[in-house]
This record gives C-alpha cells, sequence and structure tokens, in this order.
C-alpha cells in the first residue's frame, strides 16, 4: 500500500508518478453465514454445519448475496418441510437470479432447511429424529438433529437479520390456493413494518395470525421467533400437492423481489395489492374416521356453516361419514391423497375478515 508520506514526497518533488498511485478502495462489509463468505458486490454459497450428536449431523444450504451497495439484511428460508417443493425451487431460482451489482443490502437465503425430508420425500418431519422443523425454535444446542439446526439457524441467520420472509408450498398431502400471512404482534411499528411487505408481496388472500401472548414451547415457528427479535416478518405459500408449476413458483419469486423492490434493496416501483381478501380466524375440519378421503370443494371455495367438504368410505368402497364444515368462509387448503386417518385434517376453513 502506498503511504500518505510517499504521496507527499511525489508531491514535491514535482514528479507526475502520482497520477499512477492506486489508491485502496472503500469496500462494504464481508457477511459469513456458514461457510459461506461474500464481498461486498459477490454472491457466494456455502452450509451451515451442523455437528453430530445424540443423532446424524447435517449441512444446510445457504446462499449469501452481499450487495454493491448498503442497505438491510433480508431473510429467505424455505424448505422446513422438505416435499413443499415449490417454495424450494422458488428461493433456488431467487438465489441466482438476483444481481449483487443491483442490489443493496444483504439476502441470506436458506432454499432447504429439512434435508432428510427432502431426499426421502417425507412430509412434515424431519425422518431422522421425527421433529417439525418449523415448530422447534428456538433449538438446543445439545439437542436432537432437528433442534441443533434450529438453534444454529436462528443464532447465524435470523439474529443478524433485518426483515425475514418464511416461503411454503402445499405438501404432498395438501391442496392450497395462494395465500400469505400477516403476523400481528400487537407492536404498533412492528405491525405496520410486516403489514406493508405483505401488501407488498402481492398475494390477494391475506390471512391475519395472531402473535399475541407468549410463544408455546415446542410449537413456536421461524416466524414468531423472528417477531420476538424484533425482526419484521411475513409468511407466503403457494404451490399444491408437492408440484412445482411454473405459476407458483414465479408467484413466489416475484413476491419475494417486490419486497426487495418495497425495501429498496432493488430498484424498480412496487404496488401493492389493491384488494386483498382478509382472512381472520382459521377452523380445522378434521375427519372421524379411518379410510378413504373423497373431497368435494376446491381450493378458493366458498362454504357455508354444515356444508360437505368430503367425505370418507371403507376400503371396500362403502361410505362412512361425511365431513362437514362448523364454519363459514373459504377453503384455504384441502387434504389431496385419500389417504385419512381419524383425527388427520380434511380441510382449513379461513372465515373472511374486515380490512384491519
Amino acid at each position: 500500500m502506498i503511504s500518505l508520506m510517499q504521496i507527499k514526497t511525489a508531491i514535491l518533488g514535482g514528479t507526475l508518478t502520482l497520477l499512477a498511485v492506486t489508491l485502496p478502495v472503500a469496500r462494504g462489509a464481508d457477511v459469513t453465514v456458514g461457510t459461506a463468505l461474500a464481498h461486498a458486490g459477490e454472491r457466494a454459497s456455502g452450509y451451515i454445519q451442523v455437528p453430530g450428536g445424540v443423532d446424524a449431523p447435517t449441512n444446510i444450504p445457504v446462499i449469501v448475496i452481499n450487495g454493491a451497495k448498503p442497505g438491510p439484511r433480508l431473510t429467505l428460508v424455505a424448505g422446513a418441510h422438505g416435499t413443499e417443493y415449490a417454495s424450494i425451487i422458488a428461493l433456488e431460482k431467487l438465489g441466482q437470479s438476483v444481481s449483487p451489482a443491483e442490489l443493496s443490502g444483504t439476502i441470506v437465503i436458506v432454499p432447504l432447511i429439512n434435508l432428510a425430508s427432502f431426499a426421502q420425500k417425507v412430509p412434515h418431519l424431519n425422518p431422522v429424529d421425527g421433529k417439525n422443523m418449523n415448530r422447534m425454535y428456538p433449538g438446543k444446542a445439545d439437542g436432537t438433529q432437528t433442534e441443533r439446526a434450529l438453534w444454529a439457524i436462528g443464532r447465524q441467520v435470523v439474529a443478524p437479520s433485518d426483515y425475514l420472509i418464511d416461503l411454503h408450498g402445499g405438501d404432498l398431502d395438501e391442496n392450497l390456493r395462494r395465500y400469505s400471512y400477516w403476523p400481528v404482534t400487537g407492536n404498533e411499528k412492528l405491525d405496520a413494518k410486516s403489514r406493508a411487505m405483505v401488501m407488498a408481496f402481492g398475494l390477494d388472500h391475506i390471512i391475519i395470525q395472531k402473535s399475541q401472548g407468549p410463544a408455546t414451547p415446542g410449537a413456536t415457528p421461524i416466524s414468531r421467533f423472528a417477531q420476538d427479535l424484533g425482526k419484521p416478518t411475513i409468511i407466503a405459500e403457494a404451490g399444491h400437492a408437492g408440484t412445482t408449476n411454473a405459476e407458483d413458483v414465479d408467484a413466489l419469486v416475484q413476491g419475494s423481489e417486490n419486497v426487495m423492490r418495497h425495501l429498496k434493496m432493488l430498484p424498480g416501483e412496487v404496488k401493492p395489492v389493491e384488494h386483498p381478501v382478509w382472512i381472520g380466524e382459521i377452523t380445522t375440519v378434521h375427519s372421524d374416521q379411518d379410510g378413504i378421503f373423497y373431497p368435494l370443494v376446491v381450493p378458493e371455495s366458498y362454504v357455508q356453516q354444515g356444508m360437505r367438504v368430503g367425505y370418507t368410505t371403507d376400503y371396500f368402497g362403502n361410505k362412512l361419514a361425511d365431513i362437514v364444515t362448523p364454519v363459514s368462509g373459504v377453503v384455504i387448503f384441502v387434504c389431496s391423497v385419500p389417504s385419512m386417518k381419524k383425527g388427520d385434517t380434511a380441510a382449513y376453513i379461513g372465515e373472511i375478515a374486515s380490512a384491519p
């Protein structure tokens, strides 16, 4: 490096060599997540390494896009349920498409948290320890694989973030319509920021998720964990029955980009969704029988209290029982497979709410 004394000497000596001096250029801060190290204006990939303990280790892939210009830090996660493929593919695409040169701030993308679920095609749970990888935050440093993984994600990914987007999609047994969640905490400043994010995301059905009161141990998702740390957070879902239809993947990619534009991380303006359908309480409709399930509704159907949403038969085709909704509202989700056990979820019904 050229010292100030050398520069001064060159000037006093009347030389022109100063024109050839290369002065150090200020750089943005490096960002490291797991083994991924990204300098300003660079993209890097690596792994969040979760050591073995009472069960096997795991390495969770992470992409860091460190913008050429300063700005906030946005984290996007998917694949807590490893067969919600549309959301996983959406973040893989997003990790390749965002240009570091155009980005202000940093994007941290964790596209697939639950690798064992993905590899073994097991819905909802981590087959290594039988736990839900979106219900166990903050995790434990010495727990099972799920708990150790979430402990690492909480500290290396969530805690350093300014904002969080949690993406999901229709699991193997879930047929759903696209919707997002606006978590309401009671903190007016936090709620205003997350409301602006969910409006910018652009999905026209928005579920008002109550996130007030203490978090429930063993039932705390990443969104609630992030909110409790003061991070504005939204959740979005698109996809059905494990499919990766382009319109579902694109809706999640474009929605995420819209939030980045809203946060001034990407150039361009974004128009918030103008007339969303706000959904309040969600009622789970269960089956009272083991057997084969036949749905009678599709996502976005409007139903009245007492209407049939499906029925079950025995394994010989004889009808066992109708499954009826106890409330009126819109069908958010309906079971997409014939397999049904007593107590299983047949459908979610969302009750229409007034605009908040």
